[in-house]
């Protein structure tokens, strides 16, 4: 019985050649997949840090329509009490009719005044708001080193004005062209209320606090209160108990529920003068660091 002659081996060597080939030829594709891939991921997690980028604009842009919405409710509701006042009245005569109505008239052109103010300052809001949106919407796998770039001086300006670099903040955001994407105006509010306090003056940082406080109830801040303490502690220093007195009640009373422990013992710096040898109830001591 013959035995069939094995294969010369060239079928097998063509098999493997072309296995080769086609491993050689898919490297590529799948090297640039797997950098696309990578890229993506990266763009994504960039992404998911971009909540206060939005945030901000869109809270100032909120926080704008509520005012400018008071102020037009509060002017047009006491207009139309005048109006109705001025109807009602019998006794009233034609010139002060007149010239009550003239007021009106003045009173409701200033309210005109305002709220295109506000409309302006509204869009301005908008198209920052916009550029940010435009912004994020511009970042790809395929541009995604220009645009971490660009995302990096934004963060840099952010630490700037964080560390109060201001001018240096400024000019960065100016020369790249970014001022709509950092928050130059928020920073520079806060600065005003800063220089405030390093002078001793809690005033405009009680405005703050007075326009931001439903913001402040709800994150527990104590901001306002020791902003009321430190008021109340400079009247007892400058020995003006009676206005001190009448300070507490009307500011500090509210607190009491909560803050109690802190009332009591800045309360006894009306008991003990700065001259006490008891140290616990020095007014310098209890605020070691004047705000």
């Amino acid at each position: 019985m013959e035995i069939d002659p094995l294969p010369n081996g060239t079928g097998s060597t063509a098999a493997t050649t072309t296995t080769e080939t086609t491993v050689t030829a898919t490297l590529p594709t799948a090297a640039s997949n797997t950098t696309t891939s990578s890229k993506l991921s990266q763009l994504t997690e960039s992404l998911k840090l971009e909540h206060q980028f939005l945030r901000v604009p869109f809270e100032h842009y909120k926080k704008t329509i509520r005012a400018n919405h008071r102020t037009a409710e509060k002017e047009v509701s006491a207009v139309i009490s005048s109006v109705a006042d001025v109807a009602d009245s019998n006794e009233i005569s034609k010139d002060d009719a007149v010239l009550s109505l003239t007021s009106l008239v003045s009173r409701l052109q200033g309210l005109k005044r305002k709220l295109e103010e506000g409309s302006r300052t509204e869009n301005l809001q908008v198209q920052n708001c916009r550029a940010r949106l435009d912004h994020l919407e511009s970042a790809d796998a395929e541009n995604l080193s220009e645009w971490n770039n660009v995302r990096f001086k934004r963060i840099l300006v952010d630490y700037m004005l964080r560390m109060s670099y201001y001018d240096t903040a400024r000019k960065l955001a100016e020369s790249s062209k970014i001022e709509e994407l950092v928050d130059l105006e928020v920073f520079q509010e806060a600065k005003k209320v800063v220089d405030a306090l390093k002078n001793q003056e809690v005033g405009p940082a009680l405005a703050w606090c007075a326009e931001n406080k439903s913001r402040l109830k709800k994150s527990k801040s104590k901001f306002e209160f020791q902003l009321r303490l430190q008021e109340f502690i400079e009247l007892v220093r400058a020995e003006n108990y009676m206005r001190a007195i009448l300070y507490a009640r009307r500011y500090l009373a509210p607190w009491g529920a909560t803050h109690l422990k802190e009332l009591q013992l800045v309360m006894t710096t009306l008991a003990f003068r700065s001259n006490t040898e008891c140290t616990k109830y020095k007014v310098k001591n209890i605020f070691p660091l004047s705000i």
